[in-house]
């Protein structure tokens, strides 16, 4: 994002970002070919629509989590500020304290590939939900072969 956007995302630049990505993984799926996407999926909710989204390629989702100290979380931040400051943007200690308090680990059952709960009071569908989190994902129908 740093090249592009030259800042920690201000105006949601990010959710623009990661839509057309998850989208451009939805396609590749749809090819047959494999996908890893790389980011985010700080809450279950969007780990759920992401994996509507590769099922409804035919794809399979795989849910991969990395742990690390948080020392040495903040640590790397930091050390890529200074060893390539091009690459990302400075964090302050309220920054990383902010983001952490908005993650949310997997569950046992995400990382068991559990069925999917229903999708928040107000989506039709994990598919609809994933159209309206990310605004350059294109709307779902469930009925046709997108």
């Amino acid at each position: 994002m740093a090249p592009l956007f030259g800042d920690n995302d201000a105006g949601g630049r990010r959710d623009i970002l990661e839509g057309r990505m998850i989208w451009v993984a939805h396609e590749v799926l749809r090819s047959g070919a494999g996908v890893v996407l790389d980011f985010g999926c700080w809450s279950p909710e969007e780990r759920y629509a992401i994996r509507a989204v590769a099922e409804s390629a035919d794809g399979r989702f795989v849910l991969h989590h990395v742990t690390l100290d948080e020392q040495e979380r903040r640590a790397r931040a930091g050390a890529r500020w200074e060893t390539a400051p091009e690459t990302t943007f400075p964090m302050t200690d309220e920054d990383h304290d902010r983001w952490l308090a908005s993650y949310h680990p997997p569950t046992d059952e995400e990382l068991a590939d559990a069925p999917p709960p229903d999708p928040p009071a107000g989506s039709d569908s994990w598919l609809h939900w994933a159209s309206q989190r990310w605004p350059t994902l294109p709307r779902f129908d469930e009925r046709s072969d997108v």
